[in-house]
């Protein structure tokens, strides 16, 4: 049976009748031998293979380029080399796919525009294992953190009618032959649908009978935002929680971000140097420092004030009632506070319908939560319960209640205070991985004029 090159490597004793099946990296040859470097994707490193010309399957050395992928029959014996424990000496090649000279991953540095155009093949490269392990790893750790605390999962629509953010950015879904002149009723499901920007709405449906849930699923949004940190698809984790503040969810937020810190920490420790070391020399820092410093507070009014008297110069001027920039956010927690931040209380006109207004009638309970070297990476609220504001908020964004009757209707039924908030995992990763580039933290980026593969 095949032995997964992480297990192999981190084997206490040599073995015997070792199966190893992988892809080339390197070849190395020598009179009457050859030196095969070999990567199976389970971890950073690749593990050294020893083959004898007088083997099985040797005839085939030629074939065996970069790219190429094989099985190899032997032993797993301590290595004479200093650059690694384990070597394996093979007893037999298997050639299972060659890879042909014009193979794009050889040994020397690719630009990650490069690699992007090759986004088939990057997941063998160093950076972009690391990068899609560390992926699968945390979406194991989102899920753990909250069943652990008896959250219910829930799989929210990806076609809806509605648009939860009210930016109208959203992708249309249709049937209808492009240019014909049709009835939105004579459409698939009757009426416009469109892709959605977020589970939120149909979460709340859920809390609201179930008390704690989250989504964790696909979002697509139309904005024609070519930058470094946007997609038009992109996955979200939002949970809702019935019965429950601000500072309940407040509190959630903030734990969570803790704990994915704690565990790139924890459980990604190779592939976290591995980013240290070539892509962010802080990285590693800075997931301690959000796992060690207590989260500071601070009202959007004061966040304004702060950032006005700072003496620094910023890009983009600090306005009060207009949402905080990503180099505001990082100033809050790197330079001023020296903590990660959470900013709430925000301005009613910049922020979506289903927010609870507050007394002073100018602010709502939202918040976002700030870490050094992103800023914002969770924006989250207390929800509008009040069917009577929640009217008057719709009427203000120039909304239809029609079109929202089911989600007015759980303000009819039984109401209560409700919270929760929104977490795009691709901006996660890029915090725990020190990757600037949103493009280069999803298998297969779709980005304005992009959607290849």
């Amino acid at each position: 049976m095949r032995t997964l090159i992480k297990h192999l490597l981190a084997t206490a004793e040599p073995r015997d009748n070792v199966l190893v099946q992988g892809w080339i990296r390197t070849r190395r040859d020598s009179k009457g031998f050859s030196f095969l470097e070999i990567n199976d994707g389970s971890c950073l490193a690749g593990i050294q293979v020893v083959a004898d010309a007088a083997i099985p399957g040797y005839a085939d050395i030629h074939k065996l380029a970069t790219g190429a992928s094989l099985e190899v029959e032997g032993r797993l014996a301590a290595s004479p080399g200093g650059k690694q424990k384990w070597e394996v000496q093979a007893a037999r090649l298997t050639l299972l796919g060659e890879a042909g000279p014009d193979y794009p991953l050889q040994k020397k540095g690719h630009t990650l525009e490069f690699l992007r155009s090759i986004a088939h093949l990057r997941p063998r490269s160093n950076l972009f294992g690391a990068v899609f392990r560390v992926r699968s790893r945390l979406a194991y750790a989102v899920h753990e953190f909250f069943q652990s605390r008896d959250f219910i999962h829930v799989h929210t629509p990806i076609i809806t009618g509605s648009d939860c953010e009210g930016a109208g950015e959203m992708f249309r879904v249709t049937t209808l032959k492009p240019g014909a002149a049709a009835h939105p009723a004579a459409d698939f499901f009757g009426k416009p649908t469109y892709l959605t920007v977020s589970g939120q709405l149909e979460g709340e449906a859920f809390a609201c009978a179930l008390s704690n849930i989250y989504t964790f699923g696909p979002t697509f949004r139309a904005e024609n935002s070519n930058t470094a940190r946007h997609a038009a698809e992109f996955w979200m984790i939002e949970p809702e929680m019935a019965f429950c503040d601000l500072q309940g969810d407040m509190d959630l937020a903030e734990e969570f971000i803790k704990a994915m810190a704690r565990h790139a920490l924890e459980h990604c420790a190779e592939d976290l140097a591995f980013f240290s070391r070539f892509v962010d020399p802080g990285v590693e820092e800075r997931l301690r420092f959000v796992v060690e410093r207590p989260f500071v507070r601070v009202a959007y009014a004061e966040a304004i004030k702060i950032l006005q008297q700072a003496g620094k110069r910023f890009e983009f001027p600090v306005d009060d009632g207009q949402n905080l920039q990503s180099e505001h956010e990082r100033f809050l927690t790197e330079e001023h506070f020296k903590s990660p931040t959470t900013v709430f209380n925000y301005p009613r006109q910049i922020k979506p319908f289903y927010m609870r207004l507050n007394d002073d009638g100018r602010t709502v309970t939202a918040m976002d939560v700030l870490v050094p070297g992103i800023g914002e990476v969770i924006g989250g609220a207390q929800r509008e319960e009040r069917l009577d504001q929640l009217l008057d908020n719709m009427k203000s964004h120039q909304l239809d209640p029609d079109d929202y009757r089911w989600y007015t209707d759980l303000r009819r039924h039984g109401t209560v205070p409700h919270a929760g908030f929104g977490l795009g995992f691709e901006r996660l990763i890029m915090f725990l991985t020190g990757v600037s580039n949103i493009r280069d933290v999803i298998p297969f980026a779709r980005t304005p004029g992009n959607a290849e593969f």
